[in-house]
């Protein structure tokens, strides 16, 4: 989900250059990695978001008194006079419970925008003008101030995000410098900025909780990061700059989305698609049908073929047509690097931009700009990389030579010169030869439905929560988005969350996310004595039905589903009442991947997946030898997939220390090189994907991708701990299911990560219990 995530200075910019510009995500793992765009041996994290999840502070009003999970929708739909604007006709500033997502249109952006915004700059001057150093007169009226507008800048930003349309493109970029400048007057403001110090200083500060110190330490070395030490002149100076990069991130994300509609391949010829599996032909047959060939069936065609994830994967991996699979990829890796939706442009101005910023901060590169608010320094980041591309190199190369030798032998032409088309349809045939798994033959197996009941009976066990359908309570924004209440073991309501689970290329961003809507806060009670309760929304690009057949996933998008839940869970079940520091709000972010990337390892646990993997027609668990094939084939290719994110994360590290923008060397040029040491197959001459590379260019994760394999270090630790325990063992598991519940998941960002996780683990992490799961173990000891 990327994440500054506390109402301050920083916090509040990145927030909104991407509220305004990509939906956010912990873009959220977006927030997670990025298609394997050069090898495609597609790691186990494919296709999680851009940013995965990126906190947007996206606070609705309080969802509160839930006595009884039976409460009517009246009684739910009541608010606070004083948490909300009241108009007649602009529903963005109505009084809602839950977001009115299926009445907002473009054209109430703009009123809607300009209205709160003159409505908060006076509360803001009210709170300069009798601002003291103490909760009550400082904290208290500033996340009230901050929560007015981050909620409906949630709800255009996550709209945005899936159900993208021109007008609302042009209303967002109308008001986008009138928000940056509030926000920066917020972020800036000397008043605020005293009254933090006065109280660091204060002879109370001892007396503080944990949680509160947090608070204060983050919002002044934020308030620091957004220039306030500045003089005046570098004050104006920083603040164009950030007006810029907030246009310049929402035009590259915008691009790269353009770009990816823009691609459509009508095939007519049957030869053309052999390979594709069944439902991959449904899916083509159903967006052909979608684009005016009305009679386009799954056996007989037309088939459009999109650069939209579940299409694209289907022909790399399985279409025969090599000349197909080159196109395609061509098609995909060149994404945003052609014409009017060219990114090159751009990314050198974010990058010369950055730069800037970080000398005005005093710092020497935006890398250490990024790291000041991250558990890693740039030096430590560094070694973590090199350590695991270490372990990874090796393996990497016999991963190629299995597959050159296995491809020799199915009479491939050029085997011993595979290209990049080929490595993730030949990967596929070998999985399937060497464990006899198919994943086009397990879909069956993970019908929707199934999958759901199985996450959420294993969050029982876990965690003692209880999560039931709640459709119908909250408006939507499109008729496939589900809504789920979240109870405690008594019944009672304990948070709220909406998943919007299938592909919609023609207006939804690809990837998956998890994003919050409403935040747990005690300050912003409705009754005064009980916290906010938080709302959440999960999104993800799985295949959607077709025909009278439920969606029916592939394991990874299994593993994506369980991966955005954990960034959900922190969110709903943290104890923090502080609303700054609850849920994955002020997690580091270097950390926050750690309950996302807990959650996957449990599709790997045999009764989970058991309980998951039941057959959508005839209710059969899924065999027990497939599970056994399963958990062997996990680490398959795990060198080639480790060194992918290696690369990703090198190579932004590379561009935010030591590229210089303007110099002898081109962003593409050092690409190259950093894949020279990264890559055992080196990207197309003409590859552009950093074009596309949305993370770190219209995401939370610039000079900070590296944090997927830092918080894999801390989730893998963290499974190992059930596995000390016994996974066979049910009451161990729900021992430790609860200690994590009480630690990573109720502490947020009110603790450093570090101490959260040796309070549940006993101990520092180790990056052993990583390199034991991908299979690392014995190469990395005798390194």
């Amino acid at each position: 989900m990327s994440k500054a995530r506390i109402f301050t200075a920083t916090a509040l910019l990145l927030i909104l250059h991407l509220l305004i510009s990509v939906s956010r995500s912990i873009l959220l793992q977006p927030i997670c990695p990025l298609i394997d765009s050069h090898s495609l041996s597609y790691p186990k994290q494919l296709f999680k978001s851009y940013p995965c999840p990126l906190w947007s502070s996206s606070f609705s009003l309080c969802l509160l008194h839930f006595r009884s999970p039976r409460r009517s929708t009246a009684a739910l739909r009541s608010y606070s006079s004083s948490t909300v604007i009241r108009t007649e006709n602009n529903p963005l500033l109505k009084d809602f419970y839950f977001p009115p997502f299926d009445s907002i249109k473009a054209a109430h952006v703009r009123p809607g925008i300009r209205s709160l915004i003159k409505q908060l700059e006076r509360e803001l001057e009210e709170l300069e003008r009798t601002v003291e150093p103490t909760w009550q007169k400082l904290v208290e009226p500033l996340e009230r101030i901050v929560d007015r507008l981050v909620v409906v800048l949630g709800v255009i930003s996550h709209l945005k995000s899936v159900k993208d349309d021109p007008e609302l493109r042009s209303a967002i970029e109308e008001v986008q410098p009138e928000t940056v400048a509030f926000h920066l007057k917020l972020g800036q403001s000397k008043a605020i900025y005293n009254a933090f110090k006065a109280i660091k200083e204060s002879p109370d500060w001892d007396t503080l909780s944990d949680a509160k110190k947090r608070i204060v330490e983050s919002q002044i070395k934020d308030a620091v990061l957004t220039g306030i030490a500045l003089d005046d002149d570098k004050r104006e100076q920083f603040n164009k700059i950030e007006q810029e990069l907030a246009k310049l991130s929402k035009k590259f994300g915008e691009n790269v989305l353009d770009a990816t509609k823009r691609f459509e391949k009508l095939i007519t010829d049957k030869k053309d698609v052999e390979g594709l599996p069944a439902t991959a032909l449904g899916l083509t047959a159903k967006t052909a049908m979608s684009k005016g060939h009305e009679n386009a069936t799954a056996e007989n065609g037309p088939w459009m073929i999109t650069l939209d994830a579940p299409s694209f994967m289907a022909v790399m991996q399985h279409a025969k047509n090599r000349t197909l699979r080159e196109e395609v990829y061509r098609a995909f890796v060149n994404r945003a690097s052609t014409g009017d939706l060219d990114n090159t442009a751009i990314i050198d101005q974010i990058l010369k931009l950055r730069l800037e910023k970080a000398k005005l901060l005093g710092y020497n590169n935006y890398a250490e700009v990024s790291m000041a608010t991250k558990m890693a320094t740039v030096e430590k980041a560094d070694e973590l990389l090199e350590k695991l591309r270490s372990a990874s190199w090796n393996p990497a190369v016999q991963d190629m030579e299995d597959l050159k030798y296995f491809s020799k032998n199915q009479g491939v032409p050029k085997a011993d010169n595979l290209s990049h088309w080929d490595i993730g349809f030949w990967s596929e045939r070998l999985r399937e030869s060497k464990y006899e798994i198919n994943e086009e033959d397990l879909r069956p197996y993970f019908s929707f439905p199934k999958v759901m009941d199985g996450l959420f009976s294993l969050a029982n066990k876990l965690f003692g929560i209880n999560i039931e359908p709640a459709d119908g309570l909250a408006p939507v924004w499109n008729d496939d988005v589900r809504f789920y209440r979240v109870n405690d073991s008594s019944g009672s309501p304990i948070a709220f969350f909406y998943f919007d689970p299938y592909s919609r290329p023609s207006e939804k961003r690809g990837g998956a996310w998890m994003d919050e809507v409403v935040g747990r806060s005690r300050v912003l009670s409705q009754d005064g004595s009980s916290p906010r309760l938080p709302v959440a929304h999960m999104v993800c690009n799985q295949m959607p039905p077709v025909g009278d057949k439920p969606s029916l996933m592939t394991f990874r998008e299994v593993e994506t589903v369980f991966h955005e839940f954990g960034h959900a869970l922190q969110h709903m079940l943290t104890k923090q009442d502080e609303g700054l520091v609850a849920g994955i709000r002020n997690v580091e972010w270097d950390a926050v991947e750690l309950p996302s990337q807990f959650m996957e390892n449990w599709c790997y646990h045999r009764d989970t997946l058991m309980s998951i993997g039941k057959h959508y027609e005839t209710g059969e668990s899924i065999p027990d030898d497939i599970y056994k094939k399963l958990l062997a084939a996990r680490t398959f290719r795990a060198g080639s997939q480790s060194l992918r994110q290696i690369k990703l994360a090198s190579l932004d590290l590379e561009l935010h220390t030591k590229y210089v923008p303007g110099g002898s060397e081109s962003i593409y040029d050092v690409d190259r090189r950093v894949s020279k040491r990264t890559q055992i197959l080196p990207p197309l001459p003409e590859d552009k994907f950093l074009c596309s590379f949305s993370h770190i260019f219209a995401g939370g994760y610039a000079a900070g991708y590296y944090s997927y394999k830092w918080a894999e270090v801390l989730s893998a630790d963290a499974f190992s701990a059930f596995e000390d325990a016994g996974l066979d063992d049910d009451k161990a598991v729900k021992e430790t299911g609860h200690r994590f519940r009480e630690t990573v998941l109720a502490l947020g960002g009110g603790k450093a990560p570090v101490e959260v996780f040796i309070e549940f683990r006993g101990r520092e992490p180790s990056p052993e219990p990583l390199l034991r799961h991908n299979g690392l173990l014995q190469v990395a000891a005798s390194l």
